[in-house]
């Protein structure tokens, strides 16, 4: 059996996720150069999830601040500024959080959505199949006949105005967010706050997407994006592929056992003070 230090593993995160002195990101250029780097990243740390951040690659391994003028927070501004310009993919996706996508990385994803090639006739049939809520068909069907529309000309769209309306109107959006059906494509003024999200349909805003997608088996994506975040993190247990991707565990062995065949991980491995059963990217043993 393999084997790793704590501090090796924490030498190979503190690289990968930007925090090691020297590597932090100071512009949106950098921003997007990271996100290529990794794939997929959130924007804030999710607590109990291994996964970079850009706040962290940013600002340093640190907790988001509430303060609104905190130096870390141009990563807010970055955000913002680079909505709609198919520079990566931001939503709410991976555990119902901010997550940024490279376009690289984008196709597996997608082919591991419930779309398939003609979105604006198949989700009537996911709808009569029970796979999509009531709520969420409204909100579709306000984008696809309305074009794109903020937050609170969606909410009257799809006729769920009023606070009675607002969990309802948030889990339904989040729905859409994560099975990339629909994104934030930038910013309105509208509104007491003066700032809501423009949304529109992915497929019509990056309708070259389900083509790319297309030609992906979903294991080729399961193992795909498998790679990819142990390339980030280093090592992980089972469970937490589980935790952030939401798979069958049954899924997650027969991809695992895939990658492990072609030699892209190593499994059955030791962190020392931790036990074993984890598993680790090749190139994490470098050096070791």
């Amino acid at each position: 059996m393999q084997t790793l230090t704590p501090a090796r593993l924490k030498e190979y995160r503190s690289l990968t996720y930007y925090t090691h002195s020297g590597l932090q990101l100071h512009s949106v250029e950098d921003a997007v150069a990271f996100v290529n780097q990794r794939g997929f990243v959130f924007f804030w740390p999710v607590k109990n999830v291994e996964l970079p951040s850009l706040w962290a690659a940013a600002s340093g391994d640190r907790p988001v601040p509430d303060e609104h003028d905190d130096p870390g927070h141009v990563t807010w501004d970055w955000k913002d500024s680079s909505l709609g310009k198919q520079c990566w993919y931001y939503a709410r996706i991976l555990r119902r959080r901010n997550t940024f996508i490279s376009l690289d990385t984008l196709p597996y994803f997608y082919a591991l959505s419930p779309n398939y090639g003609e979105p604006e006739i198949d989700y009537l049939d996911q709808y009569e199949e029970g796979l999509m809520t009531a709520e969420s068909r409204a909100i579709f069907e306000a984008l696809l006949n309305q074009g794109p529309l903020d937050t609170l000309a969606l909410r009257r769209a799809a006729h769920m105005t009023g606070s009675s309306n607002n969990t309802r109107f948030s889990r339904a959006l989040d729905d859409l967010q994560i099975e990339f059906r629909v994104l934030p494509v930038g910013i309105s003024s509208a509104g007491s706050w003066h700032y809501a999200f423009i949304y529109d349909l992915t497929h019509r805003h990056m309708p070259e997407l389900i083509e790319k997608a297309r030609p992906i088996s979903e294991a080729q994506a399961r193992q795909k994006l498998i790679e990819v975040y142990l390339k980030s993190i280093g090592a992980a247990q089972p469970y937490q592929l589980s935790l952030l991707f939401g798979w069958k565990n049954e899924l997650i062995q027969s991809t695992l056992q895939a990658l492990r065949n072609t030699k892209r991980i190593a499994m059955d491995v030791g962190i020392e003070g931790q036990g074993g059963g984890w598993i680790a990217i090749p190139d994490i043993f470098d050096g070791v």
